[in-house]
């Protein structure tokens, strides 16, 4: 026998392994909501992001439900600096003008969202392209801060429109865009606004991709890496400055979601390879994941 074939035949042997063990998970999450806030790398690299899209057709084809939520702040600059408009930030906020607000909406609702729908629609699945407009999914309103223009949190989620979409067995594919009582369209943490969806529909999951590999005690050291914790033990952490920087609304954003009924959230590095199905259909899994205290 040759060396290729034998190597085939262990790929082979490797991939229904693999499958084996993720038929509990796939049993276990069949029927149930999961909510993916995708960004970072995994939005830029044109291999993650097609490994992100099977991942999600994948989720979809064995009975979980999927929903996608997804910023874009790397084009959105891009776009910026193509009108001549210099990207701002106070606070960690986005300073959004009008003019600002604009070229958000043209690109989050109009661009990137679209791409992603294009994607798992050629992947074999079926997504729809939503923003906090359409349906009234999301109401926003002023996050109070000063002279950050038009950025805003999530006031109310109306999830009829996701519910149908989901049971007629689409992929809602949403925008972190959403107006005010006024009309005025807001730019919303995309973070934020899955944290809320998921709370909304009291998902089986939330699972924020990162560009880390989830929470470390030491940010420098992948091998200290909190594998499993819950709500109090993460507060903690933020008190103790152990989670710092833009962990920190990260990962208030999953206690939050938390509080609210979600039964676990995930902070997964997003640029592994196939990270969604690792976190949700392996023993292992490779992110953090945080739950309420009664299923730690």
């Amino acid at each position: 026998m040759s060396n290729d074939s034998e190597y085939l035949k262990q790929e082979e042997a490797t991939r229904v392994r693999v499958l084996s063990e993720a038929l509990p998970y796939i049993q276990a999450f069949a029927g149930r909501t999961i909510v993916v806030k995708y960004g970072g790398a995994a939005m830029k690299d044109g291999s993650l992001k097609d490994k992100v899209v099977r991942d999600i057709v994948f989720l979809s084809c064995v009975g979980v439900r999927p929903i996608v939520v997804h910023g874009g702040g790397p084009e959105i600059n891009s776009w910026l600096e193509k009108l001549g408009i210099e990207p701002q930030f106070k606070d960690g906020l986005r300073v959004t003008d009008a003019d600002t607000m604009d070229v958000v909406e043209m690109v989050l609702v109009g661009r990137v969202n679209k791409e992603i729908v294009s994607l798992v629609n050629q992947s074999g699945g079926k997504a729809v392209g939503l923003c906090g407009k359409d349906g009234d999914l999301i109401r926003a309103r002023h996050v109070g801060a000063a002279d950050v223009g038009f950025v805003g949190e999530v006031s109310t989620v109306n999830t009829n429109l996701i519910k149908t979409l989901v049971d007629a067995g689409y992929v809602p594919v949403i925008s972190s865009v959403a107006a005010d009582d006024d009309g005025q369209a807001h730019n919303i943490n995309a973070d934020t606004v899955a944290g809320e969806i998921a709370a909304a529909l009291e998902a089986e999951k939330l699972i924020l991709l990162t560009d880390t590999a989830g929470i470390l005690h030491d940010y420098q050291d992948p091998s200290t890496l909190y594998e499993k914790l819950d709500i109090q033990q993460a507060r903690q952490l933020i008190e103790d400055g152990i989670v710092a920087g833009g962990m920190i609304p990260k990962v208030q954003c999953c206690v939050r979601s938390l509080a609210q009924g979600v039964k676990a959230a995930h902070i997964v590095d997003g640029r592994v390879p196939h990270a969604l199905l690792l976190e949700i259909l392996t023993n292992s899994g490779i992110g953090s994941m945080i739950v309420a205290s009664e299923y730690l």
